[in-house]
């Protein structure tokens, strides 16, 4: 069979976890031989600049009302390219599966599952719009040709929410580990706080937004200096969508009287090098889909302290053989943890180890097991067909 085309369908290229996943899947694919497209329903965010040259960028250049807008402007896409696959995700309405019915194209829609959707239901809807959002998930997602979820934790809780059988459904990690990672992760990071002889840097990396939990964070760092010298920087951009969580912040750091050592550094292009730099990493997210973040540590040698939140962390971490778990909001708790991996690291090499199993070509070939299979089937239908 030919090489086929696949899209990758995301709302925008903001900063964060899902954006990032996409276009390293959709660079992945594209170092394979595929033909890619990267279709956004509005060209905006911090990503648009880090597309290949090798990467088709599609903006449908949806406007009010989103949802509809950007369904209608999918199916003209579908229809005038009809790519083998179509991979969606952040698309809780399946704006991918209507736009496939209304086109009648015989592209293969892979959802792709990011987060853990009952805890994003809580964090920002009353009950009657959870109950909404959870019966379209249940009606619309298995219209898809394939789901794919990040963590098993994601794909349980789709299971016991949306009452989607776990066996209709495939686990595959995310991607973060590229080809040229360790190229990253050594890069110079200048700030005097990474100089010889300066105390220990905690690193934390994530929007400014509640799930993200960097109260608890901070509330932890103000009992570790009650312990010993450090630092704590913290990587992420604020969140338009909830823009009082920054000075929330800011008041607790000065409460605790810490403003000399703590630092919001914004959106950095290379995380990575600062991961490589610091001396413990730690997650504080009340809920994750996976916790890029906490393999991507690991992946740069770093130790690392995170919730055992939903989903994902613990897996990657190996239910706490490969770092550090603590409950969610327990800042005592993560505070202890981190003055134990300070106190006693674990090794590197142990940690990179582990990390071989998130790098880009591991993952590429799990979703290419997946496009294989739905290409077998279709190929399989016409052939019964005539």
């Amino acid at each position: 069979m030919p090489t086929p085309f696949i899209s990758l369908f995301i709302p925008n290229l903001d900063g964060g976890g899902a954006e990032r996943v996409m276009l390293h899947l959709a660079e992945g694919f594209s170092a394979r031989g595929f033909k890619v497209d990267l279709v956004v329903a509005k060209a905006e965010g911090a990503y648009l600049s880090k597309i290949p040259a090798s990467i088709r960028l599609v903006n449908l250049d949806a406007k009010f009302p989103m949802l509809l807008l950007k369904t209608f402007a999918l199916k003209q896409y579908l229809q005038q390219e009809q790519p083998a696959f179509l991979m969606s995700t952040l698309d809780i309405f399946s704006s991918a599966t209507w736009a496939k019915r209304l086109a009648g194209v015989q592209t293969q829609v892979i959802m792709c599952v990011q987060t853990n959707l009952s805890q994003q239901f809580q964090d920002r809807h009353i009950k009657l719009i959870q109950r909404l959002k959870w019966s379209v998930v249940q009606h619309f997602y298995p219209l898809a040709d394939a789901i794919v979820t990040a963590s098993e934790g994601v794909a349980r809780d789709l299971e016991q929410n949306a009452k989607i059988p776990m066996q209709e459904m495939t686990v595959i990690h995310n991607p973060v580990v590229m080809s040229d990672f360790a190229e990253k992760a050594q890069a110079p990071v200048v700030h005097p706080w990474f100089e010889d002889g300066q105390p220990p840097v905690l690193l934390g990396v994530g929007r400014i937004v509640k799930q993200k939990n960097f109260a608890t964070l901070i509330r932890s760092f103000a009992r570790v200096r009650q312990h010993c010298e450090a630092r704590l920087m913290i990587l992420g951009d604020v969140d338009v969508r909830e823009p009082g969580v920054k000075p929330e912040l800011e008041d607790l750091i000065e409460k605790f009287g810490l403003q000399d050592d703590v630092v919001f550094s914004g959106f950095v292009e290379n995380p990575y090098a600062y991961m490589a730099k610091a001396n413990v990493f730690v997650l504080s997210s009340i809920y994750e889909g996976f916790g890029n973040v906490v393999a991507e540590a690991i992946a740069a040698g770093t130790p690392v302290v995170s919730t055992d939140c939903e989903s994902g962390p613990a897996e990657i971490l190996n239910k706490g053989q490969y770092g550090a778990l603590v409950p969610v909001g327990d800042h005592k708790a993560m505070a202890d943890a981190i003055i134990a991996t300070l106190n006693h690291p674990i090794d590197v090499q142990l940690l990179k180890v582990r990390s071989q199993a998130f790098t880009i070509d591991c993952i590429v070939n799990q979703y290419l097991d997946v496009l294989n299979g739905l290409q077998t089937i279709q190929h399989s239908t016409v052939e019964a067909t005539i």
